[in-house]
C-alpha cells in the first residue's frame, strides 16, 4: 500500500498522471464517452442528470457512460428512468440501447415534461428484441426539459434494463430528406415532368405562399386534356418509384382557391399513380362535393379518411406510407395541421408487381365546368417525421 501511495506522489512530483478514484473514473468516462455510441436518426441533446424509481446498484447514471456493458435496472412494471437536459428545448425521441437487447422485447413508455411534475405521453411501443445496439424512437417534436421513459415489462420478465440512453434533438437529420419539391428554385425544375396544357396552368406565383418565397397555382379549364385520357387535368410528376416494403413520410400544402367549385364529383390534387397505364390510382386524395377524402385501392377502394372542404385557407398534410401490396404489410396514416387525424391503418398501398409514382395538381371529371384553381407548397419527401411536424409545448 505504502509502494503504490508513493508511486501516485512520485508521479504527480515529476508532473505525471496521479491514480483516479473509481468515483473520478465513472464521472470521467461519463463526461469522454456520453456521446460515443452510435445513435442513428438521432442527434443526442446533453444531459445535465438522470434519476429513476429505483436500481438494484446499477445506477442510473450507468445509461450515459458511453457503454453497452453496464446498466440502470430496476425490477419491476412501471420501472422509470428520467432524463433532464436542463432547459426547456425542442426533442423529438429517444434513441435507447437495451440490456440483452437481442434476447428481450421491452414494452414502454416515453413521456416529457417542462416542470418535473406533470408529465404527457408522446410515445408507446416495444423494442426490436434483435439487437444489443441503440434503436430511436422518434415522436411529434415538442418542448420539454425532462424525458422520462417507463418500462412495463418484457417477454422475459419484469426487469426494466437500459444499457444506454439519449434524449434527440427535435430537427431532422439532412439525411432523412429524400427530395423536395417546395419550388423555391422560381419553376418546377425540382420535378421530374409536367403534364398540363399551358405552362401558365402549372404556374410559380410569389404569392399567396406558405413558406419560402414561392408557391405553385393550378389551373383547370374544362378541356384540359395534355395527355390524351380520360378527364381534365394539369399536373407535376415526380418519379418517385417507392420499392414495396419501404416507409417514407410526404410533406405537403394545399390551398383552394375562394372559387374551387363545389362538385359531386371526383376532383383529385394528390394521388400515387401505378405503373400501369390504366385503372384508378391506389392511393388518392381528392374533393367531392364539400369533402376531401383519402380513398386507397382503386375503384371502388377504400374511403379510409374525410374532412370538409376548407377554401381559401392553408392545410397542411404529413402522410405516412409503407408502400406493399400486402394489406398485412402496407400502411397509411394521416396527420392534418399537425394533429393525427388517421392512426395507422394496414391496407395494400400498391398493386401487384406495380411501383408507383407522385402526381400533384388537379385532375376532375371531365364534366364539370367551372374553372377549377387551387395551389400547392412545402413538398417533402422523407424517410422520417423528423421535422415535418410544428413544434408543440
Amino acid at each position: 500500500m505504502c509502494w503504490i501511495v508513493l508511486t501516485a506522489a512520485l508521479a504527480v512530483a515529476m508532473g505525471g498522471p496521479a491514480m483516479a478514484t473509481p468515483a473520478e473514473d465513472r464521472a470521467a468516462a461519463a463526461q469522454t464517452n456520453a456521446l460515443d455510441i452510435p445513435t442513428p436518426r438521432c442527434t443526442p441533446l446533453a444531459v445535465a442528470s438522470v434519476i429513476a424509481s429505483g436500481h438494484d446498484g446499477n445506477v442510473p447514471e450507468n445509461t450515459l457512460d458511453g457503454r453497452l456493458d453496464t446498466r440502470w435496472s430496476n425490477l419491476g412494471k412501471g420501472s422509470w428512468i428520467d432524463y433532464d437536459i436542463g432547459t426547456v428545448a425542442k426533442v423529438g425521441g429517444v434513441s435507447v440501447a437495451w440490456h440483452e437487447g437481442n434476447k428481450r422485447r421491452n414494452d414502454f413508455v416515453v413521456s416529457t415534461s417542462n416542470d418535473g411534475i406533470h408529465y404527457k405521453v408522446v410515445y408507446t411501443g416495444q423494442s426490436s428484441g434483435t439487437t444489443v445496439d441503440a434503436e430511436t424512437y422518434r415522436f411529434d417534436p415538442r418542448k420539454a426539459r425532462r424525458v422520462r421513459i417507463t418500462v412495463n415489462g418484457n417477454n422475459l420478465n419484469d426487469w426494466a434494463s437500459l444499457a444506454e440512453a439519449r434524449v434527440c434533438a427535435a430537427k431532422v437529420p439532412p439525411r432523412e430528406i429524400v427530395w423536395r419539391g417546395n419550388f423555391e428554385t422560381g419553376d418546377i425544375k425540382q420535378w421530374s415532368g409536367a403534364q398540363m396544357v399551358d405552362p401558365d396552368r402549372l404556374l410559380v406565383v410569389t404569392s399567396p405562399v406558405t413558406q419560402g418565397r414561392y408557391a405553385m397555382k393550378t389551373t383547370v379549364f374544362q378541356g384540359d386534356d395534355p395527355i390524351d385520357s380520360s378527364g381534365n387535368r394539369n399536373e407535376l410528376v415526380q418519379v418517385t418509384n417507392e420499392p414495396s416494403g419501404s416507409e417514407y413520410f410526404y410533406k405537403w400544402s394545399t390551398m383552394f382557391d375562394a372559387s374551387f367549385p363545389s362538385e359531386r364529383h371526383w376532383q383529385l390534387f394528390t394521388q400515387w399513380h401505378h405503373s400501369g397505364n390504366s385503372g384508378s390510382p391506389p392511393v388518392e386524395f381528392y374533393v367531392y362535393g364539400e369533402e376531401m377524402r383519402l380513398n386507397i385501392g382503386g375503384s371502388p377502394g377504400v374511403q379510409v379518411w374525410q374532412a370538409p372542404l376548407v377554401r381559401n385557407q392553408w392545410r397542411d398534410f404529413v402522410f405516412h406510407v409503407k408502400w406493399s401490396s400486402d394489406p398485412k404489410v402496407g400502411f397509411v396514416e394521416l396527420y392534418l395541421d399537425g394533429q393525427l387525424v388517421m392512426p395507422k391503418r394496414y391496407i395494400a398501398t400498391q398493386y401487384p408487381g406495380q411501383l408507383n409514382y407522385l402526381k400533384v395538381g388537379l385532375y376532375r371529371d371531365e364534366v364539370i365546368e367551372p374553372v377549377g384553381i387551387l395551389y400547392h407548397d412545402k413538398w417533402t419527401m422523407s424517410r422520417s417525421i423528423d421535422g415535418l411536424l410544428p413544434v408543440t409545448d
